[in-house]
């Protein structure tokens, strides 16, 4: 929900206004920062959608400081503290399955990883889930995997991944021996090995179902807990007049 009268301040965390003061900062430092000259024109619509998503990762870091406080999960900001306080890094399928904002938050805030460590210490993929996905994923040739050389360079390649002609050529020819199929000239210059076996999902499968069981929790929390005041609305509303994407 929105509050009804617009507001200096950052937004508010069960009722209690959250000053401003962190977003200014932190616009500053992009402002200052070596990626500036990528950044919208000041005052521009992108700009004021650019400090709508950093004030909803502000907002995500300090709800989550607040449940971390309230688990006692420990405080990030002290030293002497074992929680880890350094950056994080998130690959890319883990950053597109939590969202750009909540990604953006954990990967800067301690807290933020704390809670989703306690949120999610329990989930687990559905029953059959990890065979699924294996079924699903799993598409090694029963066959090999060849050496394979171009004028570009070497690569391994199952032969069912090649064009259709320069693999029968190479098939024809002998180790070493160089081929020309239409546009394609290789070698198959080693004798062709097992396949290697498929890497276990399970991790992967596990993983993913943590980030959705946090997204939930997350989405929930923020909607009980948090209220935006106008000007620093989510980007995504479509209700706030600088949401201009359309499908």
């Amino acid at each position: 929900m929105t509050a009804p009268a617009e507001a200096p301040v950052l937004g508010l965390l069960d009722g209690r206004p959250l000053p401003r003061t962190e977003l200014d900062r932190r616009l500053a430092a992009l402002r200052a920062g070596p990626r500036s000259a990528a950044l919208p024109r000041p005052g521009s619509s992108e700009d004021r959608q650019l400090a709508r998503w950093v004030a909803q990762v502000l907002l995500t870091e300090a709800l989550c400081a607040a449940v971390a406080a309230e688990r006692g999960l420990g405080d990030p900001a002290d030293p002497a503290d074992p929680a880890d306080s350094a950056p994080a890094r998130l690959d890319q399928r883990a950053a597109v399955e939590l969202g750009s904002i909540t990604a953006a938050a954990y990967e800067g805030s301690a807290a933020v990883r704390a809670v989703y460590a306690a949120v999610t210490a329990q989930v687990a993929p559905a029953p059959g889930e990890v065979e699924r996905y294996r079924s699903l994923t799993d598409r090694r040739p029963p066959g090999t995997v060849w050496r394979v050389a171009t004028p570009e360079g070497e690569f391994e390649a199952d032969p069912e991944t090649l064009p259709t002609a320069l693999a029968a050529a190479l098939r024809r020819a002998a180790p070493g021996e160089w081929v020309t199929a239409g546009p394609w000239t290789a070698a198959r210059y080693s004798e062709a090995r097992d396949a290697p076996e498929a890497p276990d999902p399970a991790a992967g499968v596990g993983a993913a179902a943590r980030r959705a069981a946090f997204v939930r929790w997350l989405d929930r929390a923020r909607a009980e807990r948090l209220t935006l005041v106008p000007g620093l609305e989510h980007p995504g509303d479509p209700a706030q007049p600088d949401n201009h994407h359309r499908h």
